[in-house]
């Protein structure tokens, strides 16, 4: 459908026509032409969505709500324009609601969201959604200092005398977050520069891998993982396993 849409714009519709006559089916017709059209241009911003979601590039859990949220967006957009396919659109919104409607208010989904650099806060202009993820965001960077000074076994009446300390070490890690909130790279490697923000975001960006790739691994593997194999350790087994991966290749 997309290519005939393309041909369409790219070659004109006497492309379309004469692709018809050599194939000997009914010609489209100009309703027709502009229903697939606008079928397209809806079902566009949805299908890229599904490539986002379902790639193996970006797998962390912040790419969740920013993608659902725009996706509403630019399908909002077209709701108020679409002379056909309103009805599928206002279905799309319906069923994208009914879905991850509780997701996109979770705060810890938020919070991964801004704790992307590719999207930090840039992804809404909803200020009740941010506030939810910055909230959840100060309040788990404040429980790293506590658990970092749990460790300590000395107790006394004193260690109020150094309680500017703790408070200092809170203040350092939400000045973390305001300097890399502002900071404008966009990339992973902006993290490593704010310690406290990346440890909370690979936590929260870490999401449960799929069976997929092991499922792959034991497919592939095969007569490595007989019984007769048992007592292979690792390294022999990495080797192996390359091996049969690269036979193609010697």
């Amino acid at each position: 459908m997309e290519r005939i849409v393309r041909i369409l714009k790219e070659q004109g519709e006497g492309a379309i026509t004469a692709v018809c006559s050599t194939l000997k089916i009914p010609m489209f017709t100009p309703v027709e032409l502009g229903f697939l059209a606008e079928y397209t241009k809806t079902m566009s911003p949805f299908a890229k969505a599904l490539d986002v979601l379902q790639g193996e590039a970006n797998v962390q859990m912040g790419w969740l709500v920013p993608t659902i949220t725009l996706l509403q967006v630019k399908l909002q957009r077209l709701c108020i324009s679409s002379k056909s396919c309103r009805s599928l659109i206002e279905a799309l919104l319906a069923g994208l609601e009914k879905r991850f409607g509780q997701m996109l208010t979770d705060p810890e989904l938020i919070a991964a969201a801004i704790l992307v650099p590719k999207f930090k806060t840039c992804w809404t202009s909803d200020e009740c959604v941010l506030k939810l993820g910055l909230d959840y965001i100060k309040s788990h960077l404040k429980e790293q200092v506590v658990v970092n000074e749990g460790g300590d076994t000395y107790h006394s009446s004193e260690e109020d005398f150094f309680s500017a300390i703790k408070q200092s070490s809170s203040q350092e890690n939400t000045k973390q977050l305001e300097t890399y909130l502002g900071c404008p790279g966009d990339t992973t490697d902006v993290l490593k520069s704010f310690p406290a923000v990346c440890c909370l975001s690979l936590r929260l960006n870490t999401a449960l891998p799929a069976s997929a790739a092991c499922e792959r691994l034991f497919s592939t593997a095969g007569l490595i993982f007989t019984p007769k194999r048992a007592r292979v350790d690792s390294k022999n087994f990495e080797n192996q396993l390359l091996l049969k991966l690269n036979k193609g290749f010697w």
